[in-house]
């Protein structure tokens, strides 16, 4: 992806964490005008002034977000009613190619998997703040893994490291949350453990793999 202005360019990590920036803030706004208009009857009118999206507030505008919404409707409609055979052989393809059968990626998922299992087994632990610091921020890295893993495609490995780099800042902001359970008591030497093993078993595989990328990146741009 480039600018307008630089047709040609092709965008590293930085344009790209420059970009998701942007998209984050974006997205921070859209959340708090969604919750602070949430039971207004000209909510989506009113958000889309607010977000600057003037092209949704003429009448073709709101045709074309009805219209969409219908479309997807109708799609979720189908999947549900859809033949069930069919699904799980289109799941079973796309696990074949996609980021789902990466190892970093599995070992991200099967942590999230873990810590549900140990919310149930310790009580009262998911309502502790750096329980739910962890809980989320694991599951956060495993979002921008699936993100980061999910598109080979030769020009964008700039936006594969920038996802990357949010997964290894989510999942030390996970390692930070259960170091202070660990400090407040609230998990034992043997499952806190297990749980910093896994952790940091992740951290040093997306250092590692943003390493790797970032040397393909020099070996087919940087010599051009």
């Amino acid at each position: 992806m480039a600018e307008p202005d630089e047709p040609d360019k092709i965008w590293d990590e930085y344009d790209w964490e420059r970009f998701l920036q942007q998209q984050d803030r974006k997205t921070e706004k859209y959340m708090e005008l969604l919750e602070r208009y949430i039971d207004d009857p000209n909510r989506d009118q009113i958000i889309a002034r607010e977000m600057g999206w003037n092209h949704l507030l003429d009448k073709e505008g709101r045709d074309w977000v009805d219209n969409v919404d219908s479309l997807f409707d109708e799609e979720l409609a189908a999947d549900v009613e859809g033949d069930e055979g069919e699904g799980e052989e289109d799941e079973e393809e796309m696990a074949e190619d996609g980021f789902e059968v990466h190892p970093l990626y599995q070992a991200s998922f099967a942590l999230t998997v873990w810590i549900d299992q140990l919310f149930e087994e310790v009580k009262d632990l998911q309502s502790q703040p750096a329980a739910v610091k962890l809980s989320t921020h694991v599951a956060i890295a495993s979002a921008k893994l699936a993100a980061a893993l999910s598109d080979d495609d030769v020009d964008e490995i700039g936006m594969t490291i920038a996802y990357l780099k949010r997964a290894l800042k989510a999942i030390m902001t996970a390692i930070d949350g259960a170091i202070q359970l660990r400090k407040d008591g609230s998990l034992d030497a043997e499952r806190f453990g297990t749980l910093n093993q896994r952790l940091f078993q992740i951290r040093d595989g997306v250092i590692q793999l943003m390493g790797e990328f970032r040397i393909e990146w020099r070996r087919r741009f940087e010599a051009e």
